[in-house]
């Protein structure tokens, strides 16, 4: 089964496929878009493309767990998906994944002007690899 991880953002999406079986997350990368109905454009042909049979967009709540403004953003996306794919969206906590994807580059030696172009796709392998654990620690 492959599952697509999903690190929505205004300018910049990153994107994440499982493996196969579902096990690993992997081939990361970035789709660059600032227009909402191109994004889904162009996420569902990634996802028609790719044989995606279920996706998991992070869902970024405050802090606290209360839901704001980009997380409404990510529940519309979600639903639009649904509608658009017929696949079922996973919305997954993403709190501090960001922070995370941050640290990841910085302890490979990227340079942190250079982050940029890469945090949105390792922030979306994290998603993924965290919601492919919980998966597999359910069973």
């Amino acid at each position: 089964m492959r599952i697509l991880g999903i690190d929505y953002g205004d300018a910049r999406t990153g994107l994440s496929v499982s493996d196969p079986s579902g096990f690993l997350a992997g081939s990361p990368s970035v789709i660059h878009e600032w227009n909402y109905d191109k994004l889904v454009d162009k996420l569902v042909s990634f996802i028609r493309e790719n044989k995606i049979e279920e996706i998991v967009l992070g869902w970024p709540k405050n802090m606290d767990g209360s839901v704001g403004e980009r997380a409404q953003k990510c529940e519309a996306l979600a639903k639009t998906l649904e509608e658009r794919t017929g696949v079922h969206v996973v919305l997954w906590d993403e709190r501090r994944t960001t922070v995370a994807a941050h640290d990841i580059l910085h302890q490979t030696g990227k340079k942190a002007k250079k982050h940029r172009q890469t945090v949105d796709a390792v922030a979306a392998t994290l998603i993924l690899q965290g919601y492919l654990d919980f998966k597999r620690n359910q069973k």
